[in-house]
């Protein structure tokens, strides 16, 4: 079911995507390539560079939070070698590739794991509230009474109290499932292992630090969009808090590897009324291909000693 509910996703923003730019072909072909900033993009290329680099420094500080040091130089440069990994089908072989990574430098698997669970939660907290924050086309139907308990609930989500009981459910129903196929004997283990799988502290740092690195990637966007046309800076929270909405829904939806399509279709929805098509189109398809560039220009880096 899974697998054909990622299809059908794919399948739906595919069709978005090519009906868009059918419609919009004209215009695009119209875009002055003379009139690109080009001294830009390398810009926007670092930025993203940068920040996923950050988003490495930000799992070292999850990995302490949870009591477990690291060397921070090296842990940034596993990040960055299984980050493109995310790309592959399944959209989880970066995570894997991470815990066995901890797993080498002699980090419990379930510590190891904890991690890799919380550091997309902490950047889809970030963007969310980004979301509540900023202008967006959801959180201008808000007002502001709204906005606070919003952002109020979202922060006490991540409290150890709330986040660890969603855990032990979560794992409950794992452990139920897993019963109809593994002997009784091992279920104490498996529940023993649960015990350990629990936040002790709010994450307050690595939340800020997430904060940060979706900024970062919202600021190479904006760079990005800038290389091709102008941008008032008025527009700039606008800017943010839509790429904040198009992200996160690219990170929770599933579909293709990465957040293929979802992130582009929802940023055109949004972004529609604010820039020319023929700008936005060519801002978002240059702004994927930078993103892959600075990830693997990472990838690669990450293997210099």
């Amino acid at each position: 079911m899974g697998k054909f509910l990622r299809w059908v996703v794919f399948g739906v923003t595919l069709f978005f995507l090519v009906t868009t730019l059918k419609a919009h072909w004209l215009e695009v072909k119209s875009l002055n390539l003379g009139g690109i900033r080009w001294r830009i993009l390398p810009m926007a290329t670092m930025v993203t560079l940068l920040a996923h680099t950050w988003a490495g420094l930000v799992w070292t500080w999850i990995l302490n939070h949870l009591n477990q040091s690291v060397p921070t130089g090296l842990f940034i440069r596993v990040y960055l070698k299984t980050n493109i990994a995310k790309y592959l089908p399944g959209n989880v072989w970066h995570y894997y590739g991470r815990i066995l990574a901890a797993k080498d430098a002699n980090i419990p698997t379930f510590k190891a794991t904890l991690s890799v669970l919380l550091e997309p939660l902490l950047m889809a907290t970030a963007a969310l509230i980004n979301i509540i924050l900023l202008p967006n086309h959801l959180s201008v139907s808000f007002n502001q009474p709204v906005k606070f308990i919003s952002l109020f609930l979202l922060l006490l989500s991540l409290h150890p109290v709330v986040l660890n009981s969603l855990l032990r459910f979560l794992f409950k129903i794992k452990s139920q499932i897993k019963s109809q196929i593994k002997s009784e004997d091992d279920i104490p283990n498996s529940m023993n292992s649960m015990n350990n799988l629990t936040l002790e502290k709010y994450p307050l740092l690595p939340l800020v630090g997430e904060l940060i690195f979706v900024c970062l990637r919202g600021t190479g966007f904006i760079l990005t969009i800038f290389a091709l046309g102008d941008v008032n800076l008025n527009q700039i929270p606008i800017l943010i808090g839509a790429f904040s909405l198009a992200w996160v829904l690219g990170l929770v939806i599933p579909g293709a590897p990465g957040g293929l399509g979802v992130f582009e279709s929802t940023a055109i929805l949004l972004l529609q009324n604010t820039f020319p098509p023929s700008l936005l189109i060519g801002a978002i398809a240059l702004y994927r291909l930078m993103s892959i560039l600075a990830e693997a220009i990472g990838a690669g880096l990450s293997y210099i000693p």
